[in-house]
């Protein structure tokens, strides 16, 4: 040792000293980032992107014959009904974002392995574990206290949603096809929710086609994950998929969505609620729908599009986005413009 110089004792990292760190480390992100980062991290977590499932729950709503009433100054937008299937969305929504907040504080060890996932906002840090479990929580006893206002039956249905959810989060999502099957659920209760919100009679035709086109985009998305290299690491359910079982079971759900639809179309019992026979005219779109995501999943609409989920490439796809058009335009008119008294 040379004059002048002292000895600097070695200091050995403990977990006790590196939590702590971390600990520190969480705190001054999230001060720099301030409050306006912490609420944007708060929103990020909640997934508002991912609130298009739940419209879902508006098509009780739109099959709905007085969703426009005649009133004495002419048509005007029936505010009961409408107002009942905005509050039930917006019920489930908060519940969505709820379990994807939860689901981020249970892999959040994991997601900070991640070389994307470490960026969410509660493995980043921006977002305190604590303050997410706090809002987590204030989410779903809202949620479920206002779908027990708007009815009963309706805090029954979200209830059972929340508690699949959690399922599905925490176990269920690794068996291969009962996973889809659970998301299939999730879409029928979300339009049963629709149906209790508008007290319109959810027929069992509304179901089946809900049930089958959600199989449908489930096994899709099932199909392009797998194509992904180390797909199996990603999701554990796809080590039990194949691409030849993926096929079959799309293009089975595919065949039974269209003559389901075709078949609630020509229905007596659908036929005599509108008022006409002419409902039928829609069904090309749905068919062309379903050819259109097929297309997309195997990469041969357009250039190949590149999204997380074939849902995602499907809202970007501009054929698919006409043909839904085209469609809502064929409905709302054979609905409100053909229904008993009108002109």
């Amino acid at each position: 040792m040379q004059p002048g110089h002292q000895m600097t004792p070695e200091v050995t990292s403990t977990p006790a000293v590196t939590a702590g760190a971390d600990a520190s480390a969480s705190l001054q992100a999230v001060a720099s980032t301030g409050r306006g980062g912490l609420m944007r991290g708060l929103i990020k977590t909640l997934r508002p992107h991912q609130w298009v499932k739940n419209l879902f729950v508006l098509a009780p709503m739109f099959f709905h014959k007085d969703v426009f009433v005649h009133t004495s100054v002419g048509t005007a937008l029936n505010l009961t009904v409408t107002g009942r299937a905005f509050a039930a969305t917006a019920v489930f929504c908060l519940l969505a974002g709820s379990i994807y907040t939860i689901n981020d504080i249970a892999d959040v060890a994991a997601d900070r392995l991640h070389p994307v996932k470490r960026f969410r906002p509660i493995a980043s840090g921006a977002v305190p574990e604590s303050i997410a479990r706090v809002v987590a929580l204030a989410l779903v006893v809202f949620s479920l206290g206002m779908s027990y206002l708007i009815a009963p039956a309706l805090a029954v249905v979200a209830g059972v949603y929340f508690a699949e959810n959690l399922a599905y989060t925490f176990k269920l999502k690794k068996v291969a096809f009962l996973d889809v099957g659970l998301i299939s659920f999730g879409f029928v209760l979300r339009v049963l929710a629709g149906g209790i919100a508008t007290d319109v009679h959810v027929s069992g035709y509304m179901i089946a086609c809900t049930a089958l086109l959600a199989l449908f985009l489930g096994f899709g998305k099932r199909r392009q994950e797998l194509a992904l290299a180390n797909a199996g690491k990603q999701r554990t359910a796809l080590e039990a998929y194949t691409p030849a079982s993926l096929n079959w079971a799309m293009a089975l759900t595919g065949s039974a969505t269209a003559a389901t639809y075709v078949a609630y179309t020509l229905d007596p019992v659908t036929r005599a609620f509108f008022n006409t026979n002419y409902l039928w005219l829609t069904a090309p779109s749905v068919a062309f729908g379903i050819v259109r995501f097929l297309q997309i999943v195997n990469g041969k609409a357009g250039r190949g599009l590149k999204a997380e989920s074939p849902t995602q490439d499907m809202l970007r796809d501009v054929p698919f986005v006409l043909n839904l058009v085209v469609w809502g335009i064929v409905v709302v008119a054979i609905v409100y413009q053909l229904r008993p008294g009108a002109q």
